[in-house]
């Protein structure tokens, strides 16, 4: 099967997984294992800050940030379409006790006047604005991505109100390498800054927290309190180290073939529209006479997978398994 539904599906390849095997380990709890140091470290100087916590997931790093930023009964500004408020099983709230203050938009990108205008006054009436949250790339926007000095407005907002900001870059790589942008500069707008190893980078698990030390030094609490303290890691911190130094620049191939597939996408005749892709995410948008089920399924009998999205939406991810090969069958299949 050509599996189109993630890019969190890759497998490890033979030369990840030979350093993995032979990777150096300790007790990451008492951060003796040197493997994990070693990815912490260089995850930490990608972006010029001081310190970085390698986690399970993307959600338990956000889940973190947000606990460490707020208090209960806080608020927190992000996009309604937003990963950490659709896809986090409630967290937010169940976790750190706050609420959310949503932005409406398609994209799931915000702007700074969507910020300043959904702070909260100082009246104890209402929550305390404490945090905002932003996603680059914009999941459920297609992999669109923030323009850099759009983001630069929101961080200067976030200081004149001393606000944290901090950034869910799961797919952080994938803007960076699209917009040629130096990665010291998110660095140095965020409070802190999550991302995933496991999607377009290819490592099997993880990702990183990013931030000053005494960000992280809260953030290795509240990981131990989610359950997330694990030992003999460094097994899987290699893999992420090798993602780092080898998957970064690849993206682009990602871009290409979903652009390609996106052209094809628009001359099928159960399509209405496509999300104009800028990255790795190709999301469709069914006429209303074809169910996403049955398109899904569809493409399932020829031997591709791909995933809904919500009413009326398809999901098509491409990523290092996908090769050209595999995108010239999708778009011959997609002749329908």
């Amino acid at each position: 099967m050509i599996d189109l539904r993630s890019d969190t599906l890759t497998l490890p390849s033979k030369e990840m997984k030979e350093a993995m095997f032979s990777a150096n380990l300790g007790d990451d709890v008492f951060e003796e294992d040197p493997t994990v140091n070693e990815l912490e470290s260089l995850g930490a100087s990608i972006f010029e800050k001081d310190a970085a916590l390698f986690c399970p997931s993307g959600t338990m790093t956000n889940q973190i940030a947000i606990n460490v930023h707020t208090q209960p009964g806080d608020e927190v500004i992000c996009s309604r379409e937003s990963h950490v408020y659709n896809y986090e099983g409630g967290g937010i709230a169940k976790n750190s006790g706050v609420s959310t203050r949503l932005i409406e938009g398609p994209t799931g990108l915000i702007e700074h006047h969507d910020v300043i205008n959904n702070i909260n006054v100082d009246d104890v009436h209402y929550p305390i604005t404490s945090l905002v949250v932003l996603e680059n790339t914009s999941n459920r926007g297609g992999g669109v991505c923030y323009q850099i000095e759009k983001i630069k407005k929101i961080s200067e907002v976030c200081s004149e109100n001393k606000l944290k900001l901090h950034l869910d870059g799961a797919r952080l790589f994938n803007a960076i390498v699209k917009n040629n942008e130096n990665p010291i500069d998110y660095g140095k707008m965020f409070d802190s800054i999550s991302v995933c190893l496991s999607k377009g980078l290819g490592a099997p698990i993880g990702s990183l927290l990013i931030g000053s030390r005494p960000f992280i030094q809260k953030a290795r609490r509240v990981r131990k309190v989610m359950g997330g303290g694990m030992r003999q890691v460094g097994i899987i911190a290699a893999a992420g180290i090798y993602a780092l130094k080898n998957n970064i620049d690849r993206l682009i191939d990602d871009h290409k073939r979903a652009e390609i597939i996106e052209a094809a996408v628009q001359n099928c005749t159960w399509v209405d529209r496509v999300i104009k892709t800028e990255t790795n995410i190709v999301v469709i948008y069914l006429k209303e006479e074809y169910s996403n089920d049955d398109f899904v399924a569809k493409l399932k009998n020829d031997g591709i997978l791909c995933i809904t999205f919500g009413k009326g939406r398809v999901r098509m991810v491409t990523h290092l398994d996908i090769d050209d090969e595999d995108v010239s069958y999708i778009v011959e299949k997609l002749k329908f």
